[in-house]
């Protein structure tokens, strides 16, 4: 779809409420965004507004079965949008967003199934006793995305390694899960949910859970945590490797995403105390100055010599 492409005015309709949920629900994301041009960030709201839908099931006060119920009605959508049995007209805005962004880009639907699958181990109750566990859920839950973002983005032509570009999409969603779980590690135990896994948390007597600003006697808690970065560390490095397979304005977009949360990993490093106060952010001005680095390439040239072994 060009920019200059008039749509349809219920699709275009269906895309602004897209983006108004996106803007309004995932402000690190929309800063993403905002860089790529307009039929690719109409694309992205819609896949963020499906994806928020399931979350909001997930995360909200219904009981357990009816959770499932929704969650189901979910991949009926996604079924409907597979067959191309979603009318211009139909009364659901993210039916049509979605289903006309499939239309126009190669997204792979079945991840989003993965989506649901991962919300559904939320509803379960599901613990993780090991990395790989956990890793499973996160690439349900934020590779799933990283590769439906790819299928947008789309590889630059020619681009070296092209074929691994799925697999560092992936692992960029499992570093900017893995971030979003240390920031969120005092709210989700107060919901009753422990996302790292139960061996990291015996190893640095954590095992007792950190669901207030005390913890329990004994608890390297700090410890913990610089674990936990160094893992997250590793899969930006890795992840990073897409940046170069994409064009100028799809890899400042990943570079001012992925550059928000790894500032934000930064922050938890320098203070691991403080996600049990409180939720850690970046002020706006901050997530602006990321995103002028993204779209000049900064961030991605420090950290191909990064990884080169050069200095940042």
């Amino acid at each position: 779809m060009k920019e200059q492409d008039v749509l349809p005015a219920a699709v275009s309709a269906a895309y602004g409420y897209c983006e108004t949920v996106t803007g309004a629900e995932a402000k690190n994301f929309a800063y993403g965004i905002r860089l790529l041009p307009g039929d690719k960030r109409r694309a992205m709201s819609a896949v963020y507004a499906f994806s928020r839908r399931v979350d909001d099931i997930g995360d909200g006060t219904l009981a357990p079965e009816e959770k499932t119920r929704r969650l189901n009605e979910c991949r009926e959508l996604l079924e409907r949008v597979r067959t191309k049995d979603v009318a211009e007209d139909d009364t659901d805005p993210v039916a049509v967003a979605l289903a006309d962004t499939a239309r126009r880009f190669p997204v792979p639907l079945g991840a989003l199934d993965e989506l649901i699958d991962g919300v559904l181990m939320d509803v379960q109750g599901r613990a993780y006793r090991t990395w790989d566990e956990l890793a499973d859920y996160c690439r349900c839950v934020a590779g799933a995305i990283g590769r439906l973002s790819l299928g947008i983005f789309g590889v630059r032509p020619g681009a070296r390694d092209r074929v691994h570009a799925p697999e560092y999409a992936n692992t960029l969603g499992l570093a900017l899960q893995l971030t979003n779980i240390l920031r969120d590690v005092r709210e989700d135990a107060a919901n009753g949910r422990t996302y790292l896994p139960a061996e990291d948390l015996d190893k640095f007597g954590c095992s007792a859970g950190f669901g207030s600003a005390t913890l329990p006697e004994g608890a390297d808690f700090p410890g913990l945590v610089h674990f936990e970065v160094r893992r997250a560390r590793a899969l930006f490095d890795e992840g990073y490797q897409l940046l170069p397979m994409l064009d100028r304005r799809g890899g400042a977009c990943v570079s001012a995403m992925a550059g928000i949360y790894h500032r934000l990993l930064d922050r938890i490093e320098q203070d691991p105390d403080a996600v049990l106060r409180g939720r850690v952010s970046l002020p706006a001005h901050e997530k602006a100055y990321v995103a002028v680095r993204g779209l000049a390439g900064v961030d991605a040239k420090a950290a191909a010599r990064q990884r080169a072994g050069g200095q940042p």
